[in-house]
């Protein structure tokens, strides 16, 4: 009976598709689009992209300084797959593998 239990827990957990860390890289920036683990391109529809990684810029005076640079082509990411499997939330950049 205990047995039954873990594996009706165990079924029910991967049927929901738990939360799962993965990295992928961006393809194209506009729009944009992230490739995961070398198999499965993801289009913005399915990313949720947060304020850090977004272009920032500051002007004081008559100079203009990068704060933050935009997401570019070949940038590795570090992405969370939201339970289900339908969206992804890109955490940040990757530097070293």
């Amino acid at each position: 009976m205990i047995d039954a239990i873990k594996r009706a827990a165990i079924e029910a957990v991967d049927a929901a598709g738990p939360v799962q860390v993965q990295l992928g890289i961006v393809e194209k920036i506009n729009p944009l689009e992230v490739l995961v683990d070398n198999r499965l391109s993801l289009s913005e529809d399915f990313l949720i992209l947060p304020e850090t990684l977004a272009e920032f810029k500051l002007a004081i005076g008559s100079n203009e300084y990068e704060i933050r640079k935009p997401l570019a082509a070949g940038d590795k990411l570090l992405l969370i797959r939201m339970q289900g499997g339908q969206r992804y939330v890109i955490m940040d950049r990757v530097v070293s593998n």
